[in-house]
């Protein structure tokens, strides 16, 4: 992939595959939303596995940098994980309307038994991992992996409802209880059970 009409292609496709799936997107799809021919465009990309794989690599690299700033921004690991609860609302009309789009594309990617939905996990591996350090700061070591699981549940189980159901009000409810689960995560560190 060279230069920007690369990177272009490589937005281009993320958000078709997103909003159409990766199935449903075609080549000529990707170049008429890049404005570009189809002889330009597999000048960057000869097969469309290529391009999931580059679209892939952009949403960990963007994952990685999202996470790094919340690393930075945030004072501590308790309003790290709430920041990452709070994603359900920050991307709440996106989220509406096609899903989340790491499920989305993960399901989609098993349900073709595509080799590649492997590397999109990693996207899941990336919270995961990164959701499991901020409750080891937070003291919950030997449930911290359990926990993380918990906070990906959530946000996976209230994307695809918000996707299904279109409403905000069931959305902010669903936030507010886990924030309290965060509550007893913090008040003490003795395996808080979700009460939703």
């Amino acid at each position: 992939m060279a230069g920007s009409t690369g990177s272009q292609i490589v937005d281009a496709a993320n958000r078709l595959f997103y909003e159409k799936g990766f199935e449903h997107t075609s080549f000529a799809a990707i170049a008429e939303a890049v404005g570009i021919s189809r002889g330009n465009f597999y000048h960057h990309f000869k097969t469309k596995d290529e391009i999931l794989g580059a679209v892939i690599e952009a949403r960990l690299r963007s994952t990685r940098a999202m996470l790094a700033e919340w690393d930075r921004d945030e004072p501590g690991p308790a309003e790290r994980v709430r920041r990452f609860v709070e994603i359900v609302i920050t991307n709440g009309a996106d989220i509406r309307n096609y899903g989340c789009p790491v499920g989305t594309l993960t399901n989609e990617l098993a349900k073709l038994d595509h080799p590649a939905r492997r590397q999109a996990v990693g996207v899941f591996e990336l919270f995961r991992t990164w959701l499991r350090e901020q409750f080891e700061a937070l003291g919950s070591t030997a449930e911290a992996d359990e926990h993380a699981m918990h906070v990906l549940a959530f946000s996976q189980g209230v994307a695809t409802l918000s996707n299904a159901f279109h409403d905000g009000e069931f959305v902010q409810r669903e936030v507010n209880r886990l924030h309290d689960w965060l509550d007893e995560c913090l008040a003490d560190h003795t395996s808080p059970r979700s009460r939703h």
